[in-house]
């Protein structure tokens, strides 16, 4: 069954969604497009600066997409399809998802690749995040939603750059990066922005042969941490006590890369990390890698979202020459001391007494 291409398109308020989304619908590129919008509050007024090539619009109101109507957001989504199949919306070609400002990203990539009916007729490409180029550096520092929207996007746009002094725009840029290290980042008018832009965005899907593990994980640009033996792992309080007090909320984010050199125990590994994410699945925003699992010469992609881990796939070979396990982690409010120890643990465990881990 072929997938209908989803893209989520987010950014705090007031940072250029709607008029990104506006430009892009008049596009000839993305003229055949679906748009679910999310508004909070009573009175719906964002949708109405919306123009689309056909009548596709839905809007999501009185609750914010990441919490009290991810369930309506299936539901959305789910009628949209079935508008298609039985014609009486024309046969658009992809979605695209506008949140409100005030969306937090990983609750709606959960519901989005873990729902059987979406994940059955929809494949998400790709997040778009708008940071404002003027106020972006303020809401940063003030706010964890845009903190958040920024450290799991696959492309990043900031917006405003003409109002913006060009020292401020670099130093805004440099924190993006060091943020979101594999982000695609561009200063631009939400209106100029090239489309082609947006609908490159794919994210790996391991069911997909032709995809590139490397480009998808590129974990060579991720603060590379050792690996560290420990036989106690830490526990639920000494886990964030090290960020408690910390002002900045980047520096409350983690994004780094595990890497083994030794072939890893596969149900060691898959244990470690349900433990991880039952435990502290609030704080885990993404985790992707590829695994050189003990007795077996094709690597394994795993890829989880919050406490989902989904379905791991074996690769016909490997991307280089190259046979070590990277595990990427893009974390809140955890100390990488936790996810090194945690890890470790097990594996060690696993290796001292084989399959009994």
């Amino acid at each position: 069954m072929n997938q209908i291409p989803l893209i989520l398109l987010t950014g705090f308020l007031g940072s250029g969604k709607t008029t990104l989304l506006n430009a892009l619908l008049k596009t000839s590129e993305l003229a055949n497009t679906a748009v679910l919008i999310n508004e909070f509050g009573e009175v719906s007024l964002d949708h109405h600066l919306v123009e689309t090539a056909i009548d596709s619009t839905v809007v999501l109101n009185n609750g914010c997409i990441c919490c009290t109507v991810r369930g309506e957001l299936a539901g959305a989504l789910y009628k949209l399809y079935t508008q298609r199949e039985d014609k009486t919306l024309p046969e658009f070609q992809r979605v695209i998802i506008e949140t409100t400002g005030l969306a937090d990203p990983a609750p709606i990539l959960y519901e989005l690749l873990s729902h059987p009916l979406m994940r059955q007729h929809y494949r998400l490409t790709g997040v778009i995040t708008c940071v404002d180029g003027v106020l972006g550096m303020e809401q940063l520092d003030r706010e964890i939603e845009p903190l958040k929207q920024a450290a799991v996007a696959d492309r990043l746009l900031i917006t405003k750059s003409d109002l913006a002094k060009t020292e401020d725009l670099a130093n805004l840029t440099l924190r993006l990066q060091t943020l979101n290290p594999v982000a695609n980042i561009t200063l631009s008018d939400p209106a100029s922005v090239d489309p082609n832009w947006i609908l490159n965005t794919t994210i790996y899907d391991p069911t997909t042969k032709h995809a590139d593990v490397s480009k998808w994980l590129t974990a060579e640009k991720y603060r590379q941490l050792p690996v560290r033996a420990s036989q106690t792992i830490p526990s639920a309080q000494d886990v964030t006590r090290s960020t408690r007090d910390i002002n900045r909320h980047d520096d409350r984010i983690h994004a780094f890369c595990m890497t083994f050199d030794e072939p890893i125990p596969w149900n060691a590994l898959l244990k470690a990390l349900q433990m991880l994410v039952a435990m502290q699945s609030d704080h885990i925003l993404r985790i992707k890698g590829i695994i050189h699992v003990e007795n077996e010469e094709q690597p394994r992609i795993i890829h989880c979202v919050q406490h989902l881990i989904f379905d791991t796939a074996t690769l016909e070979h490997w991307p280089n020459d190259q046979k070590t396990t990277q595990l990427v982690f893009i974390v809140r409010d955890i100390t990488t001391e936790f996810i090194e120890v945690t890890l470790s643990h097990f594996i060690e465990a696993a290796k001292k007494r084989p399959g009994k881990v």
